[in-house]
């Protein structure tokens, strides 16, 4: 996404720049010198989320870190030197609230890994839909370490997609990954050479564009359902959607434009009106 392709660019605070084109959103993490979150950027990150949602005309959602060297390193553990419980509770809540809003978004969320991934950083990664993963990322949940434990998410997205046993190697026994073994295990599902995520992470975000948001929402949502729900109650909950769907007009024109061998116009909540594609 360059400047010029850029319809929307603006600096939400220190920590996060937005960039609208078209039906994605790129979010930058710009907290130098190791992109860390603050109670205000996940503050900001949870509000902006939201005001994307109700944009409706997004499909797509990539986020990345400023530079060559980090996508996030977390939070800056000064925040947490000098033992105060309240300030742990404040950003546990923050961190908690920011990176399920992530994970619930109704679009499809992309991390483009463009370096270090550690702690919180790894979580909001781990809170998006796909990762693609530079060559020479480091990613690591490394609390234990230094008397923590990770609290974005990390003990509960990570087990889902790497198995307990790598889980367990990272997070009990401080393992670092570089990118190559991240797509070996299930953490990435794509690796590319250094400085290649970003562009990536953007193909992939444009051809969401090609299908009905309606139905990615719907499907979103059953997959996610899935680490939850027993076999029986997904299955029921299915084809509740697949019926719920035709109250949708996405769905008589997905179909009608397929028959009549032409790009379909989506219709979007924000705009209420069609979005051809190509």
């Amino acid at each position: 996404m360059s400047s010029s392709q850029a319809q929307d660019s603006q600096a939400r605070n220190k920590c996060l720049v937005l960039e609208k084109d078209r039906h994605i959103a790129r979010i930058t993490i710009n907290n130098p010198p190791a992109n860390t979150w603050t109670e205000a950027s996940l503050i900001e990150l949870e509000q902006l989320l939201d005001e994307l949602e109700r944009d409706g005309s997004l499909s797509a959602v990539v986020i990345t870190g400023e530079g060559d060297k980090f996508f996030s390193a977390g939070a800056d553990l000064k925040t947490f030197a000098d033992g105060d419980k309240g300030v742990a509770s404040t950003m546990a809540r923050r961190f908690g609230l920011a990176f399920e809003r992530l994970a619930n978004f109704p679009g499809v969320t992309i991390a483009a890994v463009n370096g270090y991934a550690m702690g919180g950083g790894l979580e909001c990664a781990l809170a998006c839909d796909i990762r693609i993963v530079e060559r020479q990322a480091r990613l690591a949940l490394p609390e234990a370490k230094v008397g923590l434990l990770p609290c974005a998410g990390g003990t509960q997205h990570l087990p889902w997609l790497v198995g307990e046993g790598w889980a367990k190697r990272m997070i009990l026994c401080g393992e670092q990954v570089d990118g190559e073994t991240a797509g070996r295990i299930g953490l990435a599902e794509e690796v590319v050479e250094k400085g290649q995520s970003l562009e990536r992470a953007l193909a992939i975000a444009e051809s969401v564009a090609n299908q009905s948001p309606s139905a990615v929402a719907r499907c979103k949502a059953l997959i996610m359902s899935s680490r939850h729900r027993g076999m029986s109650d997904g299955l029921r909950m299915e084809r509740e959607l697949f019926v719920e769907l035709f109250d949708d007009p996405n769905q008589k024109e997905g179909v009608s434009a397929f028959l009549e061998k032409r790009a379909p116009q989506w219709v979007t909540s924000g705009e209420g009106q069609g979005r051809e594609q190509s």
